[in-house]
């Protein structure tokens, strides 16, 4: 009789928990995999990558992390680090670790910012409050740039050294797949987009081949060539 109630009592319970998804516990999310092909002429690793998932459709949006502070670091006439991808309205600061001036500016649509010269060991704030590609130099070093990107979903992934991509705990659903290379346009990016379904277990979607553009020179903020002696004012 006791054997009978404990069983009838175990069975009420199990009725109130919710059903696990079919495949087991982690078949909700899925692991998407690609592999970014550059031409020969360009090193692996050389070239930054990075590829990202929008839910379209009923795919719930996804929940980024809380926005924080970053910092893009300015020493020895360099950017540091290089490439920084940050959230939608995240703060990035600017300082200045170098003992001369510095003036950095972006002239891009991801968002378009002047913060005029600064002296060394000053600090200067840009909130990147949309989405998109900031190219950032600085008006006095041309040798010096780096990458902001700003996203609206957390299924981001940078590219490791042999140019390949995972995208860990993707959550079922249907995705729309964006990829950006640095040194290529927007407009052939665009076209690398495509629709993506993830459902369960691990996603290969091979290879995606990037036609890279020989780098260019890039005009100061105000449109102009740098000073072609090679020489900063500051």
């Amino acid at each position: 009789m006791g054997h009978t109630r404990l069983m009838l009592a175990v069975a009420c319970l199990c009725a109130l928990l919710p059903p696990l998804p079919a495949g087991g516990q982690n078949s909700a999310t899925s692991e998407v995999r690609l592999h970014i092909v550059l031409p020969s002429s360009s090193r692996a690793g050389a070239t930054p990558a990075v590829a990202w998932l929008k839910p379209i459709g009923e795919t719930p949006q996804l929940p980024f992390p809380a926005r924080k502070r970053y910092t893009l670091l300015q020493k020895h006439r360099m950017f540091s680090p290089h490439l920084l991808v940050v959230p939608v309205g995240s703060t990035v600061d600017f300082p200045n670790a170098d003992p001369f001036f510095h003036n950095v500016f972006s002239l891009f649509d991801g968002k378009r910012f002047d913060l005029g010269l600064y002296e060394a060991g000053s600090d200067k704030q840009v909130v990147f409050s949309r989405e998109g590609v900031s190219y950032i130099f600085c008006n006095i070093h041309p040798e010096m740039s780096s990458v902001v990107l700003s996203l609206s979903t957390p299924v981001f992934a940078v590219a490791d050294a042999t140019e390949s991509i995972a995208l860990h705990s993707v959550p079922n659903g249907d995705y729309t797949l964006n990829i950006w290379v640095e040194g290529v346009p927007q407009a052939t990016l665009s076209q690398l987009s495509r629709k993506v379904h993830v459902a369960g277990g691990a996603a290969d979607l091979g290879d995606v081949s990037v036609p890279v553009s020989p780098a260019t020179g890039h005009t100061n903020k105000f449109g102009g060539q740098y000073d072609s002696t090679g020489r900063a004012p500051y």
